[in-house]
C-alpha cells in the first residue's frame, strides 16, 4: 500500500471518530429528553460510525504490512475483510432499532421534540454530509473500498439526520411519526449495509475484469507484437491497491519461443507501468486454440 493512502485512511479514520463520537453524545443527550426512539437509533447509528473508522485504521494498518511468505500476494485484502465487519455492524443496528421502531408505534408512544433536539439533528446532517464527501473523494483518491464503505455509513446517517428533523416538525400532528421515522432509518441502515457486503462479498471470491479495463488490456498488447493474434481468459484478483492480472495470448504458430518470451516480457512491463499490476501471461499459438471463446483484433 502506498504511504499517501496509507495516511489518508488514517486521517480520514481519526477524524471521523472524533467527530461522531461527538455527535453522539449531543444526540443521545437529546434524543433521551424527547423519548425519541427514531432520534436514539440515529444516535447509536452516529456510534457505530465510530466504530468502523476503527475498523477501517484496522484495516490500513493491516493492508500496509509487507509480503511475508504465508502472505506473498501481501495483507491488502484485510481492508475489504474491514468492509464486511462494518456492513455487520450496520445490519446489526438497522435490526435492532427496526424492532424497537415498530415497538413504538404498537404501543402508541409519541416523541417530544424540543428545537433545541431539532438543532442538534439538522447541524448533524451537515456534518456528516461533509464527512460523506470526504470519505467519498478519500476512497477514490486512495483506491480504498473501506473509505467508500465509510462514506456511505456517514452518507446514511446525514439522511437519516434529515428525515428525523422534517418528521419532527410534522410531529406536532401526527403522534406516529416517530415511529415510522424509525422504521425509515432502520431501512436506510440495512440498505446500506447490503450495499456494502455486495461489493466486498464481489472482491472477495473474484470479479470479472470491466469491458473497458480488458478493452484497454488488449489495446496495450496490440501495440507490442505485429504477430499477436487476439487476448482472452483475462482474470483479476485484487488484494486492496495492489492488482494481478492473469490472461492467455493468442500467437502466430511460427513465432518463435524466444520472440514469444520477449513479447509477454514487454506486455508484462508495460501493464505494470500502465495499470500498476502484476501480470502472468500464457502464450497459446493460433492453431492449438481453435476452441477458445475470445475477441479478436481487428488489425
Amino acid at each position: 500500500m502506498q504511504e499517501s493512502s496509507k495516511k489518508l485512511g488514517y486521517t480520514e479514520g481519526i477524524v471521523s471518530i472524533i467527530v461522531n463520537t461527538l455527535l453522539f453524545g449531543m444526540k443521545i443527550w437529546v434524543g433521551s429528553a424527547a423519548a425519541s426512539v427514531a432520534m436514539m437509533a440515529d444516535a447509536w447509528h452516529t456510534l457505530s460510525d465510530t466504530l468502523t473508522s476503527v475498523v477501517v485504521i484496522l484495516g490500513f494498518w493491516i493492508s500496509s504490512r509487507p509480503k511475508d511468505e504465508e502472505h506473498p500476494f501481501g495483507h491488502g485484502r484485510a481492508e475489504v475483510i474491514a468492509s464486511v465487519v462494518i456492513a455487520t455492524l450496520l445490519a446489526v443496528v438497522g435490526m435492532t432499532f427496526f424492532k424497537d421502531s415498530v415497538h413504538q408505534l404498537i404501543v402508541r408512544k409519541n416523541a417530544n421534540f424540543t428545537t433545541l433536539s431539532l438543532v442538534v439533528f439538522a447541524v448533524s446532517a451537515v456534518v456528516k454530509e461533509g464527512l460523506a464527501r470526504f470519505s467519498l473523494w478519500a476512497g477514490k483518491k486512495a483506491s480504498s473500498q473501506s473509505l467508500v464503505a465509510d462514506g456511505w455509513h456517514h452518507r446514511s446517517d446525514a439522511l437519516a439526520s434529515l428525515m428525523i428533523v422534517v418528521g419532527a416538525i410534522a410531529g406536532k400532528y401526527v403522534w406516529w411519526i416517530d415511529g415510522v421515522l424509525g422504521i425509515g432509518v432502520s431501512v436506510l441502515i440495512v440498505y446500506a449495509a447490503y450495499d456494502i457486503a455486495k461489493a466486498a462479498f464481489n472482491a472477495l471470491m473474484g470479479e470479472k475484469a470491466s469491458p473497458a479495463l480488458s478493452e484497454q488490456i488488449r489495446k496495450i498488447a496490440g501495440e507490442e507484437s505485429p504477430e499477436l493474434k487476439d487476448i482472452h481468459h483475462i482474470h483479476l484478483h485484487r488484494y486492496g491497491d495492489h492488482l494481478e492480472i492473469t490472461l492467455h495470448a493468442r500467437m502466430d504458430g511460427s513465432t518463435n519461443i524466444l520472440d514469444a518470451h520477449n513479447f509477454s516480457t514487454k506486455l508484462e512491463q508495460e501493464l505494470r507501468r500502465e495499470l500498476n499490476a502484476d501480470t502472468t501471461v500464457h502464450i497459446e499459438p493460433e492453431k492449438h486454440a481453435e476452441n477458445s471463446h475470445s475477441v479478436r483484433f481487428s488489425s
